[in-house]
């Protein structure tokens, strides 16, 4: 048991060394990444200083880390298909369009849970 224990103990240290290697990447090199995390602090500076439930303001702040992870996860696919080949391909304009149609929706979705909290 202890084994297991400290067997998945490395692993999640691993994961945790992993996950903040991979932001500090992206924070090195992607602007867009900068400034959703700018837009993310404003937006949960104002859900803290606004009159709200604790569920309205957790929903901000989760949809405002929903925005980090999508642009996250669309650098790491740029990345990929930046790898793979930088020649023009239709495939991978499409694949890097929906990637940052991803990244667009999670900002809408938080840009939606805003304005109806504040209109309700």
């Amino acid at each position: 048991m202890r084994e297991i224990l400290r067997s998945e103990g490395r692993r999640f240290a691993n994961t945790v060394i992993w996950s903040w290697q991979g932001w500090r990447a992206a924070w090195a090199s992607e602007k867009s990444l900068r400034q959703w995390s700018v837009v993310n602090v404003l937006s949960a500076a104002l859900a803290f200083s606004l009159e709200m439930t604790a569920a309205e303001r957790g929903l901000i702040l989760a949809l405002g880390v929903l925005v980090l992870a999508a642009e996250l996860m669309n650098t790491g696919l740029e990345e990929a298909i930046d790898y793979i080949s930088k020649a023009d391909d239709p495939r991978a304009k499409k694949a890097k369009d929906c990637g940052s149609a991803a990244v667009a929706l999670s900002a809408l979705a938080g840009g939606v849970a805003w304005v109806v909290i504040l209109i309700g």
